[in-house]
């Protein structure tokens, strides 16, 4: 292909792997819902459906099980893994033992600029709360944490933490209903934002613990109650076609 005043047209080129791509797709997918807990992900079909070999098929699937996205099984293959409310709640649990160590050793590591970041994601937190955004405000939030963790500068804490962060988003869970409500989240992380501006980790990591404790309390409930399975979230799934190249 070419361009009548520039020559020939340079195609954009992917240097990814393909087990990367792979990866990336079916992470995705598997993490919008679009292949639920409990769905088997057979290497040969999907192999036809993204036109590569199974190799990379298989890199990939190892990386997810690796990641807690998927079980794999001598005669099933691979299964897309669930949580059930007991297994969510331990994830809280999980949760904030890490955060609460990241706020320890971030907070004085923290620059002006990581202060005015912050600054800036609770802002938009309360605008979305005051527009009633619950994406908005929830890309936010996960913005505000994020933050404390990779100013830890401890590399296992931020992969233990990314890769328990992505099974606990495929539900719904995490959502208002746990929270209690988005304005009394805003006020929780101001409170956190005002401990790490005045660098006193210690408070920081109590009122962070107290934060994720909010929907823990609420899960004991549901599992007291007998609940066995979670909502799950729903969002547009990324079309193979436009990952893989």
């Amino acid at each position: 292909m070419t361009s009548p005043r520039n020559g020939p047209v340079k195609p954009k080129v992917n240097h990814a792997t393909l087990a990367e791509q792979v990866y990336d797709y079916l992470r995705e997918q598997i993490l919008s819902n679009a292949f639920p807990p409990g769905a088997t992900l057979p290497e040969e079909a999907l192999a036809g459906e993204l036109r590569v070999s199974r190799v990379p098929v298989r890199e990939a699937l190892r990386r997810l099980a690796a990641e807690g996205l998927v079980n794999l099984t001598p005669r099933h293959g691979a299964i897309v893994s669930s949580l059930s409310p007991e297994q969510f709640l331990d994830a809280y649990r999980v949760r904030e033992a890490l955060e609460a160590l990241a706020l320890r050793l971030a907070t004085p590591r923290l620059t002006p600029d990581d202060l005015a970041e912050l600054r800036g994601l609770h802002a938009a937190m309360e605008q979305a709360a005051d527009g009633d955004d619950v994406d908005a405000f929830f890309a936010a939030n996960a913005a505000f944490h994020r933050l404390f963790v990779q100013r830890a500068g401890n590399g296992y804490l931020e992969t233990l933490h990314a890769g328990l962060i992505a099974q606990m988003r495929r539900y719904r869970s995490p959502s208002l209903n746990l929270r209690g409500g988005m304005d009394r989240s805003v006020q929780e992380h101001g409170a956190i934002m005002q401990a790490v501006t005045a660098g006193d980790g210690d408070e920081a990591a109590r009122l962070v613990g107290e934060h994720i404790r909010v929907p823990q309390r609420i899960l004991e409930e549901m599992t007291e109650d007998g609940a066995t399975s979670l909502p799950l979230r729903t969002c547009a799934p990324r079309h193979a076609g436009a990952t893989l190249r």
